[in-house]
């Protein structure tokens, strides 16, 4: 597992009180981790205070499971 992997999860255990279980590649934001988009949006914001990366609102939105959502910082911390 990455550590941005591990910090993902890290904050959707702690911050969103998600079982660690449930977090995995394939899980979906909406139906399987009940994120809204506000909860993404929270989410973001703690990463990007994390990271040091913006992540576009309109980029988020199209973001179905929590592998994109992986994808999506990776690819962004390695942007710089």
């Amino acid at each position: 597992m990455s550590s941005i992997t591990e910090k993902i999860n890290s904050i959707l255990v702690e911050d969103f009180e998600l079982p660690a279980d449930t977090l995995t590649e394939d899980a979906t934001l909406r139906d399987d981790l009940g994120l809204d988009s506000l909860d993404a949006i929270d989410l973001a914001s703690k990463l990007e205070e994390q990271s040091g990366i913006v992540i576009e609102t309109q980029v988020l939105a199209e973001l179905n499971t929590l592998g994109d959502m992986y994808a999506l910082v990776e690819e962004l911390v390695a942007k710089g």
